[in-house]
């Protein structure tokens, strides 16, 4: 019988080899079968599986669940070679995840972010001028920042206005085109950048100061800065960068200014829905859809549109 730790090896090369991302999956499993060995035990069980679902003691109940959720998969795989593998039940951790509510941007909170992201110190003079191009674009495209960080200078069509999003979350490229002031806004980051940058060992569009791509965690960390100077997040007891609006709000503050606008100009947003749900590379429109939830406003528009289609509907 094969040990558990080949039997994940040849669970992640089959999972892979259907096109399937892995790279989060596999890390945490990897942490459960070394779980189990320090245990002594070389068989899933739910006891063990729970253990383990629920060792990050100030998780939310969703990660808990979620975590479960990927040894639940794991564990049914391995049970046709192992008849002895307990597989977790589904709803052992019932939890029925909830978005935050979306923080939805003021313009003039987006004008002091970037003038708070111009001010970073940097040694060269490019790095205020890095992460401000790489906030304004998030907020004037509603891109998550993982695409916006990806784009390769291929990506980017500075004469046509569109850029090219190849690496998205759900592994499906996209088409976006860009308002001219945009561009020009990427063109001139692009310019500085070659200036202060003779020589670049990546093809990236965004690059840090030593010439490498941007990596997430160290933007969302600059975020946080940011916010800081903005005034859009304090410190609070207990924690090290406080509470306050997200990276990701940037992508949720486009999708719902979007949609308003399409109310107000009487636009039929059913009809519409679908392209901007391809624009944002939702897989499906019912991602697109939570928007008319979350936010007050278009629940509002939405009610009040509905409401007067009855109206005319009995006339």
């Amino acid at each position: 019988m094969t040990s558990l730790t080949t039997a994940l090896d040849e669970y992640l090369g089959v999972r892979q080899g259907l096109g399937v991302r892995i790279r989060v999956p596999a890390g945490l499993l990897r942490g459960f079968v070394a779980f189990l060995t320090r245990a002594g035990q070389e068989v899933i069980t739910r006891e063990l599986a729970m253990q383990w679902a629920m060792a990050p003691q100030h998780a939310q109940p969703a990660t808990w669940a979620w975590r479960l959720g990927i040894v639940r998969q794991f564990a049914r795989w391995r049970q046709a070679t192992d008849p002895r593998t307990e597989v977790p039940p589904v709803g052992l951790l019932p939890h029925r995840f909830r978005r935050p509510r979306p923080h939805l941007y003021t313009e003039a909170e987006i004008r002091a972010l970037l003038v708070a992201a111009h001010t970073l110190a940097s040694a060269r003079g490019l790095r205020g001028l890095t992460y401000a191009t790489v906030f304004g674009l998030v907020a004037v495209t509603g891109l998550r920042i993982s695409e916006a960080l990806a784009l390769d200078d291929a990506d980017v069509a500075l004469d046509h206005d569109l850029l090219t999003i190849r690496r998205t979350k759900f592994g499906k490229s996209r088409i976006v085109p860009v308002h001219r002031s945009t561009t020009d806004a990427l063109r001139q980051y692009a310019d500085a950048r070659d200036r202060l940058l003779h020589r670049r060992p990546t093809s990236a569009f965004f690059v840090s100061e030593r010439g490498t791509r941007l990596r997430g965690d160290n933007t969302r960390h600059t975020f946080v800065l940011v916010s800081r100077r903005a005034g859009l997040r304090a410190l609070t007891t207990g924690t090290r960068h406080g509470h306050g609006p997200r990276l990701h709000d940037m992508r949720h503050r486009f999708a719902a200014s979007t949609l308003v606008a399409w109310y107000r100009a009487g636009k039929d947003v059913e009809r519409e829905l679908p392209k901007l749900a391809t624009y944002l590379g939702h897989v499906h429109v019912n991602d697109t859809y939570w928007y008319l939830e979350a936010v007050p406003e278009l629940l509002q528009l939405a009610t009040a549109r509905g409401a007067g289609a009855s109206e005319e509907g009995l006339r």
